[in-house]
């Protein structure tokens, strides 16, 4: 019988949180760089005190993101860590 285990690279891979308080927003998602930058590829959940979370399993290395709130991109105010983009704006950064 033969035992299954984890790649190199899904051994390595992080689990982190994101979350952004926005007890006013009806949708957030989370973009970026592991995702294609996908508005759409992965919707946060709200909690009862209006804060919204996900999570995602990252391999190692810089992964820069943005929120998306009703339609509106931002950053992560709790992020210190960011990146200039080609927009003229900031993409915030999470270090794995």
């Amino acid at each position: 019988m033969a035992i299954a285990t984890k790649s190199a690279t899904q051994a390595t891979k992080k689990r982190i949180t994101f979350n952004l308080h926005a007890p006013g927003a009806a949708e957030v998602n989370l973009a970026g760089s592991f995702n294609a930058w996908n508005p759409s590829a992965r919707p946060l959940k709200c909690d009862k005190k209006g804060t919204w979370r996900t999570w995602l399993n990252l391999p190692p290395g810089q992964h820069e993101y943005l929120f998306i709130v009703n339609g509106q991109w931002q950053e992560d105010p709790r992020r210190e860590n960011r990146q200039e983009n080609p927009y003229g704006s900031f993409n915030s950064v999470v270090q794995v």
